[in-house]
Formats: C-alpha cells, sequence, structure tokens
C-alpha cells in the first residue's frame, strides 16, 4: 500500500506540529495503514524533543484515529454482514432447493466469522437426536457423520436448550456433557473453540448453526449476532422447504385424487353408456352380438363368446382371440363369480343359477380396472339373460314345431288345413317343397343335436322334432343331398362328434311328409349299414342299394319313386308304357327285337322309348340308372295285382 511521506517537522531537529501530526493520521486512516504505522508519527514527536503537552496531544490524535480506524473496520464488517444476509434473504426469496440454501449460510458463516469449519445440524425427532446435515471446511468424515444425542455436547445442550453457547476451548469446558463419540469426532476434526445458536421454528427448535475454529478463540457479542441472523435464515429456508413439500404434496395428492375423480368418472360414463345399451339390446329383441358390440364400444378390445364348454361360438372364430386354457378360465370365473385375468385376456361366466351356459372373452391390452371388470361381468349377466330369454322362447317353439312335425309324421292326416295353418303361424310353408333328413345320433347326445336341430329349423322356415329316438327335420327349397349335408354339419358342431343324416324328398304338402321321412330314416340306415356312419346322402344318391341294405325295406317306394312318371301316364293316357320296357330290356335293349315281341312296328318301339325318355329323363338308359329302372320292372310285376 502506498503510503504518504511524514511531513516535514518546523525546522531542523524540532519535531512536528501537532496540525501535522493530525494530517499524517487522517493520511494514515485513509490509506487503510496497519495498526502499528499509527506508532510513528508519536515516535518522530519524542525524538524530535516534543514537549509534554505536544506528546500528550499527538498521543490522543493517535488514539481517535485508531478509533476512527476500528470504526471504519466495524462499518465495513456490517455491510459484510448485511450484504450476506441480504444475499441470503434473496436466496429464500427465489425458492431455491433447501440443500443449496443451507450450504450457501454455513459458508457465509465461515466467511463473515472466519473461522476454520463451519456446519449445521437438524434435529431428528424419531431418534431423539440430531444429525448433522451440511459442513463447510470439514475434513473428518468421522466428524460430518456424527449424531448427537439431546443434551449431549454444547450442540446437544444448544438443541436442548434453545440458547447460544460459545467456548473458547471445547475440551476444558465443563458447562455440557462430554462423550467419548463426540468428543472422538470433534478431536479429529481438530476443533477447540466453537459457537453454537439454535435454529428456532415458532417455539421448536429444529436444529443448530456452528462456526469453530482450531485454536482458541473468544466469541464476542456480534458474532453471535451474526451467526443468530444466518441461523434465523436457515430456519426460514427448512421452514419454506416443509411449507414447499407440503404443499407439493398437497398438489400431488390433489391431483391423484383429481385422476382418480377423472377415471372414476369416466369409469361411471362407460358403465351406464354400457348398461344403456344392454338394456336397448334387450328391449330391441337382440342377441349376443348386441351385447358383444357393446362391451367393444365401451371397453375397446375384441370379444369372443364361449359355450359351455369352453369353445367359440360360432366354432370358425380363430384360436388367437382365446386364452392359454378357456375352459379352465372358464371354469375359475364361474367358481369364484368374477372375472379372470390371463395376460391380455379377461373371462366371464355366463351363468343362470348353478348352471353354466357359455363365457364371454376380452382379448385387450393392459390392465382392466375393477369399474371395467363390473361391465364385462354385467355383460355376462344379461348375455346369460338373452340365453336364457333364447332358450325358453327355442323350446316353447320347438315343442310346437315337434308336435306339429309328429302330426305330419303320424298320419292318417285328418285336417291338412289346419295342419298348414298352424305351420303357417310358425313361419313355415307346407305347400313349398320340404327335403326330410333323419340324423341317428347317440341317446346321450340327442338333447343337444334337438336344440341344434331346432335352431337350424327355424332359422331356415322348417320344422324339427323327435321320432322314434331320431331327429327329424323339414327344411325347405333344398335338395335332400344338400339338406342333409348341411343337417349333419351343424348338429355335429353341437354334439361335438359326428352324426349320420339322411335325406329324402322334396316332399309336396302335408301328406308326402311321411313318406319322405320314411326314405329318409331308410337312407341314414342304409349309410350305417355300409360303413359310412357319421356321413350324409339322400336316397337318390343311394338308389336302389338303400332298398337292398336298408331296414324295413319298401318296395312300393322304390317302384313308385323309380317309375311314377311313366305308371301315371300309362293309367292317364290307356298306353302301355311300362309293357314296352320290358320288351326293349328283356331283347338286350334291341327295339326290332322288342317290336317282334310285341307284334308292333319298330316305329312305334322308338316312339314309345322317346316318351319314356321324355318321362323319366334322357340318363334312364344309362347303365346305373337302367340298373335301377330294371329293377324297378321285375318289382312291378311280382308287386303287381295284374300280373
Amino acid at each position: 500500500m502506498t503510503r504518504t511521506a511524514p511531513l516535514p517537522a518546523d525546522g531542523p531537529g524540532r519535531a512536528p506540529r501537532v496540525p501535522s501530526a493530525a494530517a499524517e493520521y487522517l493520511q494514515l486512516v485513509l490509506d487503510d495503514a496497519a495498526a502499528i504505522e499509527y506508532e510513528g508519527p508519536l515516535v518522530r514527536a519524542r525524538a524530535g524533543g516534543a514537549d509534554p503537552d505536544t506528546l500528550a496531544e499527538v498521543e490522543r490524535v493517535r488514539l481517535l484515529a485508531l478509533q476512527v480506524r476500528a470504526a471504519f473496520a466495524a462499518r465495513r464488517r456490517r455491510e459484510s454482514e448485511l450484504s450476506a444476509l441480504f444475499d441470503t434473504a434473496s436466496d429464500l426469496a427465489t425458492l431455491r432447493g433447501v440443500d443449496s440454501v443451507l450450504t450457501a449460510i454455513v459458508r457465509r458463516a465461515r466467511q463473515l466469522l472466519g473461522t476454520d469449519v463451519s456446519y449445521l445440524t437438524l434435529n431428528d425427532d424419531a431418534h431423539g437426536d440430531t444429525y448433522m446435515r451440511v459442513t463447510d471446511g470439514s475434513v473428518s468424515a468421522r466428524f460430518q457423520a456424527l449424531r448427537l444425542p439431546m443434551g449431549e455436547g454444547l450442540g446437544g445442550l444448544v438443541a436442548q436448550t434453545a440458547a447460544p453457547y460459545a467456548t473458547a476451548s471445547y475440551f476444558t469446558d465443563a458447562r455440557f456433557h462430554h462423550t467419548d463419540d463426540i468428543n472422538s469426532g470433534v478431536r479429529e476434526e481438530g476443533l477447540v473453540a466453537i459457537l453454537g445458536v439454535p435454529l428456532i421454528r415458532g417455539s421448536q427448535v429444529i436444529g443448530v448453526l456452528y462456526a469453530a475454529d482450531r485454536t482458541e478463540r473468544t466469541f464476542d457479542r456480534s458474532e453471535v449476532a451474526l451467526l443468530g441472523s444466518l441461523a434465523a435464515h436457515a430456519a426460514i429456508a427448512i421452514d419454506n422447504a416443509r411449507l414447499l413439500e407440503e404443499t407439493r404434496t398437497a398438489l400431488d395428492e390433489l391431483s391423484a385424487a383429481t385422476r382418480e375423480l377423472r377415471a372414476h368418472t369416466e369409469s361411471v360414463e362407460r358403465a351406464a353408456g354400457a348398461h344403456d345399451r344392454f338394456i336397448d339390446v334387450v328391449l330391441r329383441g337382440g342377441g349376443v352380438e348386441g351385447v358383444a358390440a357393446a362391451v367393444t364400444e365401451a371397453l375397446g378390445g375384441r370379444i369372443t363368446v364361449l359355450d359351455e364348454e369352453g369353445r367359440p361360438t360360432p366354432a370358425e372364430v380363430p384360436g388367437s382371440a382365446l386364452p392359454p386354457d378357456p375352459a379352465g378360465a372358464l371354469g375359475l370365473a364361474r367358481s369364484t363369480g368374477r372375472t379372470v385375468g390371463d395376460g391380455e385376456w379377461w373371462t366371464a361366466a355366463v351363468t343362470v343359477g348353478n348352471d353354466l351356459l357359455g363365457g364371454l372373452v376380452l382379448q385387450r391390452a393392459g390392465d382392466l380396472s375393477d369399474a371395467d371388470q363390473r361391465i364385462l361381468e354385467r355383460a355376462a349377466l344379461v348375455t346369460a339373460l338373452l340365453l336364457l330369454i333364447r332358450r325358453t322362447a327355442g323350446e316353447a317353439e320347438g315343442r310346437v314345431r315337434g308336435e306339429l312335425l309328429d302330426e305330419l309324421l303320424t298320419g292318417p292326416l285328418r285336417d291338412p288345413d289346419g295342419l298348414r295353418e298352424r305351420a303357417r303361424r310358425l313361419g313355415a310353408d307346407l305347400d313349398r317343397p320340404q327335403a326330410v333328413v333323419v340324423v341317428r345320433v347317440e341317446e346321450r347326445c340327442r338333447g343337444r343335436a334337438l336344440a341344434a336341430a331346432a335352431h337350424l329349423a327355424a332359422t331356415r322356415a322348417g320344422l324339427a322334432g323327435v321320432r322314434d329316438g331320431r331327429v327329424v327335420l323339414c327344411l325347405p327349397d333344398l335338395a335332400p343331398g344338400a339338406a342333409a349335408a348341411l343337417v349333419c354339419k351343424e348338429v355335429a358342431a353341437a354334439v361335438g362328434r359326428a352324426v349320420t343324416a339322411g335325406g329324402a324328398g322334396p316332399a309336396h304338402g302335408p301328406a308326402a311328409v311321411a313318406g319322405a321321412e320314411a326314405e329318409a330314416r331308410r337312407c341314414a340306415s342304409t349309410l350305417e349299414a355300409l360303413g359310412r356312419g357319421g356321413q350324409s346322402a339322400s336316397a337318390d344318391e343311394l338308389g336302389f342299394v338303400g332298398l337292398l341294405v336298408g331296414e324295413g325295406r319298401d318296395v312300393p317306394g322304390f317302384v313308385t319313386a323309380t317309375l311314377a312318371p311313366v305308371l301315371d301316364y300309362d293309367a292317364r293316357r290307356g298306353t302301355d308304357l311300362v309293357t314296352t320296357l320290358r320288351a326293349w330290356f328283356d331283347t338286350g335293349g334291341s327295339p326290332a327285337r322288342a317290336a317282334e315281341t310285341l307284334n308292333v312296328h319298330v316305329n312305334t318301339v322308338t316312339q314309345r322309348l322317346d316318351r319314356v325318355a321324355r318321362l323319366l329323363g334322357r340318363d334312364w338308359s344309362a347303365p346305373e340308372r337302367a340298373l335301377e329302372v330294371q329293377l324297378a320292372l321285375r318289382l312291378h310285376r311280382l308287386t303287381s295285382a295284374d300280373d
């Protein structure tokens, strides 16, 4: 630092005047000189032989200059302290993290008090002690992890009494209780002089702020006050952090409650919407498909309907939409009465009382909430209601259709017109050509077979029932072979095993149904006799084979089915086409030799054979068909009363 040269004396060998000494002291104050330099003017005055009054005045000026210097130093220190407090308040105002604020406070305490170490401890109410939170200048890991029991050591005493304590020599101070753990930590850090002030929130001490030196030192009142001010700011920072944390927690709880309320509201709205859809499906007479659509609309994903054995309905639903063990999931859902989750599949049982009617499987990624599970369970309940209604209605309608079919098969028909009217009320028209199908099925599967047949008959405006242990159907506007194949497929899918179906017809009018049923029954018996059980065929497809091997052979029926057009023509026209056919077959299919046998011209035979072709079809003389015609002619001769 630049120093001003001493003022000259008044003359050679003479001491400086007092005004000159005062000016020199002012310059020293202005230059912020060290205290030792304030001795210079006084020494020179003595050396110059100044009188005692002059020396006393110079001494007085020196003391005043030192006081001014001390005042300036105190003011600068106060300004530094106020600046630090202001910075701390700014930290609090900006709501920085509590850790960063506490770290800044501890660092400023060390800087302002000029100590080797500063640190801050907080009370732990759960453990009943106080622990180290922030340190600055510390080098001992043991000291940084120190915990002080309440009332132990200087810090424990501050925390217990809520009053500041200071010691110039910690280990020789007997005002507080020393413990081995605390003493070891303090000794390892090398601390000697310690000042501690309480952190107070309201009327509660929450911690202690310390300033410490590694040499003996006496802390004055201003230093205690300064550290107390910093401790107050630290307490505010901690309290603000607590309030902020509580606010954040409250906001989080409020947000969670809002989300939960929103989710609950959405689930209630979904449930209400699904409930309305379910009611609409029931009131409109809809089916399970409508319920599945309502569930898909409410929950998303894909719905598969199961039967009571855990198989998808209809059977062609791909297996990828099913859980790994659909039957097991369905059984568990039935026993628990709740939705069963298995990965992305959720299964609800469709039950009525103790009867399992089927199930609903929802395939959807992600969890299904309790409210959404209840929607699926409600859908299963509505499905059970619809199935029960359908079953009841189906049983009633099936009973009526069965009774009507039984009357058609029993004969003789006493009131054909009444039967037609009853059929009309059921949506059936007995005057339409009817294919009659007889199904041979095991007795234990007969109930499910009849249910499937009744459903098929109802959807196709036909009739279904049971006759002599066999399931019988009348299906309009189908060829007998196609009808038998359709019935065989549907009933087999329902009972889960192969069935045998024979078809006959078409039957025209109520009176023809019984005969067609007998022919269809023979056809089914023939299939089993031929080792073709589990298949379907019509009487036309079997031909005379059915006559040869079938049960209860109906010779007149076979003859009529094969030769009816020719026999009717002869009866109406008085011709003799049957005799011409016999002669043709007897002569090996030669028109000329047949003409000789009949004593007619060969052209007459040719004309008669052309008429036969128009009546029986152009393929009547083909090998397979010719065999049936020739057999029918033989049987006709054997059964005719005229021959």
